[in-house]
């Protein structure tokens, strides 16, 4: 499936999949089109199981400006005088934030390389990586109260599980830029580089020791961590026993240990390709 995409670049190589924002005349917003591809990218990336890992960059002095303002500027404008115009707000929210939740349960990790600003709708977006890695020139900015606005794609909901709560608190209530340093020591980022060459450099190595493991040894580890961020420890360890039975392969435990003795690189198979059900017979 060959997809036409004009926000993002996407190739695949050695089992990653790196996909850059390219519109870094408009500082990469978020426009309509940028809203249809990601979701069909993800999509597609779920489908097939042929990428391990999926590594997020960007082009130009920003990661992102988030919204396209002056795209959206009918939708934040949109019937707030009715229930019918207050429903539509509800429902077209619920659309945007199924594709940054996507990302959170896409069947691989996604790993962010950061530079610039990460500015509101990119703050939704980047929560629901995995990994984050940051340029020293970074910064993250929960832009919505600057203008007036709620931020409503996941920031408010995601950063209290990465983040101390009165940090968030902080930064939401004041729109306050939080800079790659400090987004370190508080664990938003898992490190900082000099450059976003770097940066990218980093992303890229860690999709690539990512990419030599067990493709679905990782899916379960994706399983596990995200079900434990959201439940008790009780109920985890249950779905723990649950998802080892289910994924426990004899023979990728032998290959990965044979291969370790034999100091070469280990072979396991991809993750089973998806069919929607009308393809079926």
């Amino acid at each position: 499936m060959a997809l036409q995409l004009s926000c993002f670049s996407l190739n695949i190589t050695d089992h990653i999949a790196h996909l850059v924002l390219n519109r870094p005349d408009e500082l990469n917003t978020m426009n309509p089109a940028f809203w249809r591809e990601l979701d069909q990218v993800l999509t597609h990336l779920q489908r097939v199981g042929e990428a391990r890992a999926l590594v997020i960059s960007s082009t130009g002095k920003h990661f992102s400006a988030g919204m396209a303002l002056d795209v959206f500027g009918g939708a934040i404008q949109m019937d707030d005088q009715s229930a019918e115009g207050r429903a539509a707000i509800f429902d077209l929210l619920t659309n945007m934030q199924a594709t940054f939740s996507k990302m959170e349960s896409l069947r691989i990790p996604v790993i962010a390389a950061l530079h610039g600003g990460c500015i509101g709708g990119a703050v939704d977006m980047v929560t629901a990586a995995c990994i984050r890695y940051a340029s020293a020139d970074a910064f993250f900015c929960i832009q919505e109260i600057n203008i007036g606005m709620v931020a409503d794609v996941g920031t408010l909901q995601r950063l209290p599980k990465l983040i101390p709560l009165a940090v968030v608190k902080e930064l939401a209530y004041t729109g306050r830029r939080l800079g790659a340093q400090k987004a370190m020591q508080y664990g938003l980022v898992n490190e900082v580089f000099e450059t976003p060459e770097a940066t990218l450099a980093a992303a890229m190595q860690c999709a690539r020791e990512i990419a030599a493991k067990p493709p679905v040894a990782v899916w379960g580890t994706k399983q596990a961590v995200n079900y434990a961020r959201d439940h008790s420890v009780e109920d985890s360890l249950r779905q723990m026993g649950w998802l080892q039975g289910t994924i426990w392969s004899n023979a990728h435990v032998r290959e990965a240990v044979t291969a370790m003795k034999e100091k070469r690189a280990a072979e396991f198979p991809p993750l089973s390709e998806l069919k929607n059900f009308s393809e079926f017979k």
